[in-house]
């Protein structure tokens, strides 16, 4: 089977995410991963898929920008307004509810790149050496191949992992801790040489402290390259695959790291 592989590099430090540099760059991200027409955006999808990844964000602590939520806002206003009947004044076309949005995004993509013509130019000139000075010889033992950290839709697909999770109205005080070594075992023997869908790997405990440990665990495995994250389809299903998986040598290998 063929699909879009996830890929988390080895040297991974505090899962950090796509960094984004505000909501429209997130937004061009969707569109581009999908293989969308930016002039006809499936607002719901898109929607869908931008709450998903501010919902993993929140739970995982990790700092929203109020421009993400007004942006967020402003997807569920034209959402509404597309489910909303539209009637049609004398002989005037009928407004498209997302002009504004793609307007913004075409804007924002010639800035962008723009800004990616310049970063390269800038690289290639790193690259000459003045006349006398010494050329740094390259070690052959270090890999300088750089790949950008790409979790987005790791962290979209757990977004939707937590909405579709209770909210827990009560605070209950018990003696069981939840540890990340024993999520990494429950996930071992979840996992069969056809995969596991990755919903599936937090079917056994609905607790949202639960959840975030089982997705901490995911990604300590996804780092050391024990499993292997691939999805199908765009905006399809996550599946995980076991990738030499070793729980005795995951589990030390966290322990050394932490």
């Amino acid at each position: 089977m063929t699909g879009k592989i996830v890929k988390i590099s080895e040297d991974l430090r505090g899962y950090g995410t796509q960094p984004f540099e505000g909501p429209l760059d997130l937004l061009l991200y969707l569109i581009n991963q999908g293989e969308i027409d930016i002039y006809d955006i499936p607002i719901a999808e898109i929607t869908h898929q931008y709450l998903s990844y501010l919902e993993a964000m929140k739970e995982l602590d990790l700092e929203v920008a109020g421009e993400f939520m007004v942006m967020a806002s402003m997807l569920i206003r034209i959402k509404a307004r597309m489910l909303l009947p539209q009637v049609k004044k004398d002989d005037s076309e009928l407004e498209d509810p997302r002009s504004e949005l793609v307007a913004a995004l075409l804007e924002y993509k010639k800035f962008k790149q723009a800004s990616e013509n310049l970063n390269s130019r800038g690289e290639i000139w790193l690259k000459r050496f003045c006349k006398g000075s010494d050329i740094e010889t390259m070690d052959s033992k270090v890999n300088y191949v750089l790949r950008k950290v790409d979790i987005t839709t790791l962290m979209i697909a757990f977004g939707e992992v937590l909405s579709r999770a209770k909210s827990e109205s009560f605070h209950q005080v018990s003696g069981d801790d939840i540890y990340i070594e024993d999520r990494i075992k429950y996930i071992a023997t979840c996992l069969t040489p056809d995969g596991a869908e990755f919903s599936e790997l937090f079917a056994d405990d609905p607790r949202r402290i639960v959840i975030v440990t089982t997705f901490i665990a995911i990604l300590e495995l996804a780092c050391i390259g024990q499993i292997r994250l691939k999805q199908h389809s765009i905006f399809g299903k996550l599946w995980v695959y076991p990738a030499n998986l070793n729980i005795e040598e995951a589990i030390k290998i966290y322990a050394e790291n932490h």
